[in-house]
């Protein structure tokens, strides 16, 4: 019985440690918010190092993914929304495994649950880490562009064609909702 107490409160003090590192202070410094979109450059899932040039001139919507989350079912949204408007808008997702531990795959395990469970075709970058001290300096950019961090998996940042952050979605916002549409469109 004691044993049982014992890792219920290890549980607790866990999860209390989780919540307050996600409340308090924010890592992210000036010089963060610098260098331009387009000057990122990232491993895909595959490997291939992609060059955010590319994507000068087009509408982006950054998300972060897990497999394992209550939203994972997003990832449909996202393929619909890049198969519909694919010439106007770059469909960028950034697995991470900082929500209670929801993307916990490797990045070929994770690129199979995609295309297996969804038939994903945009584009998917390496697994990072999208908060705390190791936060990917992409996540940093966007944090000190937009004053917001993703606070759960399948938060979403859209980005303009000139390269600025116009708009941050919780998680629970659908990828095509009509507010994000109208972003994404303009």
């Amino acid at each position: 019985m004691l044993r049982y107490v014992l890792i219920g409160m290890s549980v607790l003090i866990l999860i209390g440690v989780y919540m307050f590192s996600s409340l308090f202070g924010s890592d992210v410094t000036p010089q963060d918010g610098d260098k331009s979109f387009y000057e990122f450059k990232i491993p895909a899932l595959s490997g291939e190092e992609i060059d955010f040039e590319k994507y000068k001139g087009k509408n982006i919507l950054v998300v972060n993914t897990a497999s394992k989350c209550g939203y994972t079912y997003q990832y449909e949204d996202l393929e619909k929304l890049h198969e519909q408007y694919g010439s106007q808008v770059e469909v960028l997702g950034f697995p991470a495994n900082n929500f209670l531990w929801q993307e916990p795959g490797s990045n070929d395990e994770i690129a199979a649950f995609c295309e297996k469970n969804y038939g994903v075709k945009f584009q998917m970058f390496e697994k990072i880490s999208v908060k705390g001290k190791d936060k990917h300096p992409l996540y940093r950019w966007l944090e000190a562009k937009s004053g917001e961090s993703p606070s759960w998996n399948f938060c979403k940042y859209v980005i303009s064609p000139d390269g600025e952050v116009i708009g941050f979605f919780p998680a629970k916002v659908s990828p095509l909702d009509p507010e994000i549409l109208s972003l994404l469109k303009n």
